[in-house]
């Protein structure tokens, strides 16, 4: 109980040296490959989520959009599997690290962006400007909408970060809280745990809403600018 609320989201080390490349490889591992003529359940069930999500993320894409398809499918990949291993016992969560979160959204946000600008320049500049403004809020939109496109993968990293980080703290700040109330308040304490439970299921399907928001949020970006 006299643990650091934060402890959690410290960066594990070894003999001074960080291990977060090592956590952030390890979920490449739990995916199964298969060589066989017929596969499995699981990886028949993988490849079903795999196809679903695509074709619901990438059908509203051109072909060139569409190349894009493995990189995203990657990423929701990572990005869910990352927030699943956090709610281990014990366990460190890379999403709750907002320098890792800027730096997915950074490159992606910054390579979708330079496609606009290399594919459809025109189009791209009028953002900046829309149609029919009057001349006097020219300088001033010119600035908002400048503003508005350069804090778009902030808002993608935050977002992620502060949702993570969240049901961590509300499932530390609970689950201390039960084992405080079992030596005063038997039936308060089992109220507490059933409250516990229910936030723990919350967290599986927001870690999953958390992957699919920014991998969809990315996906957008690349349709407005391909």
């Amino acid at each position: 109980m006299n643990e650091n609320l934060f402890t959690s989201f410290i960066t594990p080390m070894i003999l001074g040296l960080p291990l977060v490349t090592l956590i952030v490889l390890f979920p490449s591992l739990l995916f199964p490959t298969s060589n066989r003529l017929v596969n499995n359940r699981l990886i028949s069930l993988q490849q079903w989520m795999l196809q679903l999500v695509s074709k619901q993320m990438m059908s509203i894409h051109n072909v060139k959009g569409q190349t894009w398809t493995l990189m995203l499918t990657s990423l929701i990949l990572f990005i869910g599997s990352t927030n699943l291993l956090g709610l281990l016992p014990h366990s460190f969560t890379p999403t709750t690290q907002l320098s890792m979160n800027l730096g997915m959204a950074i490159p992606l946000w910054a390579g979708a962006v330079i496609t606009g600008f290399r594919n459809k320049t025109k189009a791209s500049l009028a953002h900046f400007l829309p149609q029919g403004t009057p001349t006097f809020l020219i300088p001033m939109l010119i600035i908002i909408e400048t503003i508005s496109l350069f804090i778009q993968p902030v808002a993608l990293a935050v977002r992620l970060t502060a949702n993570i980080t969240a049901g961590h703290l509300l499932i530390h700040l609970i689950g201390g809280a039960t084992l405080a109330l079992m030596s005063i308040s038997t039936t308060t304490a089992f109220i507490t745990f059933t409250i516990l439970i229910l936030l723990t299921i919350l967290e599986f399907a927001v870690a999953m809403i958390q992957a699919y928001v920014f991998t969809l949020l990315v996906s957008l970006y690349l349709h407005d600018n391909t």
